[in-house]
């Protein structure tokens, strides 16, 4: 029950990037969706930590006195609660209204369902937001679903153990944050979010590969220091480009349509790279895994007019608000 109600809470997902996207403007979306994540891969190194002082201050008496009351391993799931709890309040008290009410008042058409907008990404799967939800979600659960054997992969190839697998997740957070927070915003500079989108695909696909192919820890170094660069070149890109090909009163809608493809790939993939990995050999998640991230380049292409908002404007992009509502999709929340 605890997980069911934590993954309900990953739906703030899509909305906290419709709110970055509502509150940049178009130029600067890519950087700032880039921060974001950098603070997050933050958040996730530092947890770890954090939950090991939990477990410390857990084993101690918290009532003075000859009473005893400990808060044993419940310590973390306490602290995290506290935390959640902060960030409420200060989202309340410091976060303003994204939406521009004009905007969204000003076509007085009904709101779009999550059910037809699920339909829509499948049924019109060629256009700009369609073709952006399924890059996302297909890199996405190739990549992060090969990442599921990562821990039984690094033993069997490198006799990585539980020891020393943190130097594996130190490496690449310590890679990832560095990219976000100094590269991306000079790359998208350089060559735009499309295009850098792409390049961002192969270093991942390159990288992803590059891990069965080494035959040293030297060799896995430099092939997996590809990998958080090419996360951090793809996933801002594409989401910042999703925020300009859509209406802005649909942009929260869209965003959480994002995630709720991806995290479907990401509860299909790891079933199949599991099933990879006991039947066909150990690196064979990481070969299919490759294939599918450089497949979904092809995607990309032609949506480089949409990274130059002048060219782009939002009234003259098709939102298809006739298309009929044709079944349910299946939806999922993102961590």
């Amino acid at each position: 029950l605890s997980r069911i109600v934590q993954g309900a809470g990953g739906g703030t997902v899509g909305v906290i990037q419709a709110y970055v996207a509502d509150s940049t403007d178009p130029k600067d979306r890519a950087r700032a969706l880039g921060w974001l994540s950098a603070t997050t891969n933050l958040g996730v190194a530092l947890g770890p930590v954090l939950g090991s002082l939990a477990i410390a201050i857990g084993k101690r008496d918290i009532v003075p006195g000859h009473a005893s009351l400990q808060m044993g391993h419940a310590a973390p799931g306490i602290m995290a609660a506290g935390l959640c709890l902060l960030n409420m309040l200060f989202a309340w008290r410091y976060l303003n209204e994204s939406r521009d009410a004009t905007v969204h008042a000003a076509t007085g058409e009904a709101p779009r369902k999550s059910r037809q907008a699920a339909w829509q990404i499948i049924s019109h799967s060629s256009e700009p937001s369609s073709r952006l939800i399924w890059i996302y979600a297909i890199a996405i659960g190739a990549f992060q679903g090969s990442f599921s054997v990562l821990a039984l992969f690094l033993n069997a190839r490198f006799q990585v153990t539980e020891q020393t697998i943190g130097y594996f997740f130190m490496y690449t957070g310590a890679i990832s944050v560095f990219a976000r927070v100094l590269l991306l915003g000079r790359m998208v500079d350089w060559l735009g979010e499309a295009k850098l989108s792409r390049l961002g695909l192969v270093l991942l696909a390159s990288g992803v590969v590059g891990m069965p192919l080494s035959q040293n820890l030297w060799m896995l170094a430099i092939a997996v220091a590809l990998i958080p660069l090419g996360t951090a070149f793809t996933f801002p890109c594409v989401t910042a480009l999703l925020s300009r090909v859509i209406s802005p009163r649909e942009r929260g809608l869209y965003m959480g349509m994002q995630q709720t493809y991806g995290g479907v790939a990401r509860i299909i993939a790891p079933l199949f790279y599991g099933w990879a990995f006991d039947t066909i050999g150990v690196s064979s998640p990481y070969f299919f895994s490759s294939a599918i991230i450089a497949a979904t380049i092809f995607l990309g292409f032609g949506l480089d007019k949409y990274a130059r908002p002048e060219l782009a404007p939002v009234a003259e992009i098709p939102v298809a608000d006739e298309v009929p509502l044709a079944g349910e999709a299946a939806t999922a929340m993102e961590e």
